[in-house]
């Protein structure tokens, strides 16, 4: 028996529950859009599925209501599968694990899939039920969301008949979003020369504990980022005591803030001791400095068996001067809107080669020419290391709009229903409203949803309660538009 199978709205957990069960990390959503078709056939609803694997599925309106406005519920099938070092999971064929938390529904070391999981399940309850009110309703399903919104990128223009859309990827009940930042990615590769170490011992660093989280919604909080950190403890270690770099590894998704890193070096035996004392003492002042949002800081340093090439003096250099000179976190406050980062920069992963290391940065802006002038910066930083960087284009921002129709009824709405006022805001994660917005002209859209904490990383949870608020909700929009 499933942990969430009494929960309300039933028809909502079933759908998520069954989600659950379906691989669906970003490139790999073809079982899951298969999933979505199957269910448009089963209630004899019109679909279409593009080549790149996005579904839209167009239910009637109810009967009296044929004239309403065509109403677009949009959400994405993929989501970012990230796991604890010490969970055995394979998100490519296993289900996740459910745990109910007093008021949270979480996973058993993995990322929950909630974001954007529930926004599916929503959808496809809407599209089940046919006791409710409702003009005709186009749900759109696009893929690859987490990685670039390229599934969104690749939607033809003429698909989507609607020009009112509720985008279910938010993360916060009765706070609707109604605009969002831009962003694009910077892949830096710098060339490594390997020499024959000096040293005889091999030791490897393990930095982990860290929570990690989503570089937009989560980038002003001063979250540790594991591959500046345990750089920066490297440089200021080869200062006092030599060491040579076998290979620097961390991170994987653009948009999470990594959570652990580990760096194999080698060093003299004599100095091994040295090494852990300074560690010791080093990560005691890195707790003390991130102890307000960071609690669990940990290093372990383990012997490793041969001893490997390492980079020679002058690669490592680079790569440690690299990597310290790399921005990450907020660049620039919003002088508009109140406590909205403008502009950020995520050092997102980094990766030893053989003979380069590559790096990923991802930026954000909601100020197209501040997002150009990072890129620009990270241009100039990587020219300065003799490396090389591709950067493709990014996706635009969406720009609010406080005269929208969608946003009035939504407001009032939400006030009616909970007895509660809901607020609004742009936020500085990337949203598909930006793109669906640039092609198609006039689509008036919020985003809405209900409490997800910490998404992106294995702490990700919703609040049960406030699912039930946001289904009701999203159903009492479609039967007031009708």
């Amino acid at each position: 028996m499933s942990v969430i199978e009494a929960l309300e709205p039933s028809l909502l957990w079933k759908y998520f529950d069954e989600i659950r069960k379906i691989p669906r990390s970003s490139g790999n959503e073809e079982a899951i859009s298969n999933y979505i078709v199957s269910i448009a056939q089963k209630f004899n609803l019109d679909f279409e599925k593009d080549k790149t694997g996005n579904v839209i599925v167009r239910k009637p309106a109810s009967p009296g209501h044929e004239n309403a406005k065509i109403i677009v519920l949009q959400s994405h099938l993929d989501m970012v599968c990230e796991k604890n070092s010490d969970k055995v999971f394979d998100f490519s064929k296993d289900a996740i694990e459910l745990k109910i938390d007093g008021e949270w529904l979480t996973a058993d070391g993995t990322t929950l899939g909630a974001d954007n999981g529930i926004g599916i399940a929503t959808a496809l309850a809407i599209l089940e039920d046919d006791n409710l009110v409702h003009g005709p309703i186009e749900a759109l399903f696009t893929v690859d969301e987490e990685r670039g919104l390229i599934g969104a990128m690749s939607l033809d223009p003429s698909w989507l008949k609607g020009r009112t859309m509720l985008n279910l990827d938010s993360e916060d009940i009765g706070l609707f979003s109604i605009g969002c930042a831009g962003g694009a990615d910077s892949h830096l590769t710098l060339p490594l020369i390997r020499t024959e170490p000096k040293g005889d011992l091999l030791l490897e660093i393990h930095l982990s504990g860290l929570r990690g989280g989503h570089s937009g919604v989560n980038i002003h909080e001063g979250r540790g980022n594991a591959l500046k950190i345990l750089n920066r403890l490297l440089y200021q270690l080869n200062k006092k005591i030599p060491v040579e770099i076998n290979c620097f590894d961390g991170g994987d998704k653009h948009n999470a803030i990594p959570r652990e890193a580990v760096v194999k070096i080698v060093v003299n035996s004599s100095d091994a001791d040295a090494i852990n004392q300074w560690f010791e003492k080093a990560i005691k002042d890195i707790r003390f400095e991130f102890k307000p949002v960071e609690k669990d800081i940990s290093v372990n340093i383990t012997k490793g068996e041969g001893v490997p090439k390492v980079l020679d003096e002058k690669s490592q250099n680079i790569l440690l001067s690299l990597l310290f000179a790399l921005p990450h976190g907020p660049l620039a406050m919003s002088r508009e809107i109140k406590n909205l980062v403008e502009t950020s920069n995520n050092v997102a992963s980094i990766k030893c080669h053989t003979d380069n290391a590559k790096i990923h940065c991802s930026s954000r802006s909601s100020n197209d020419a501040a997002l150009k002038a990072t890129l620009d910066k990270l241009a100039a930083i990587t020219w300065l290391a003799g490396a090389a960087i591709e950067q493709p284009p990014g996706y635009p921002g969406w720009m609010p709009n406080l005269d929208s129709e969608i946003l009035k009824i939504s407001m009032e709405t939400y006030k009616e229903q909970t007895g509660k006022d809901a607020r609004y805001e742009a936020i500085h994660a990337g949203l598909e409203c930006g793109l669906i917005g640039e092609k198609y002209p006039g689509m008036d859209m919020i985003s809405i949803g209900p409490t997800i904490k910490y998404p992106h990383s294995p702490d990700e949870r919703v609040n049960i309660a406030s699912v039930e608020v946001f289904y009701h909700h999203t159903v009492k929009i479609l039967e007031t538009l009708a």
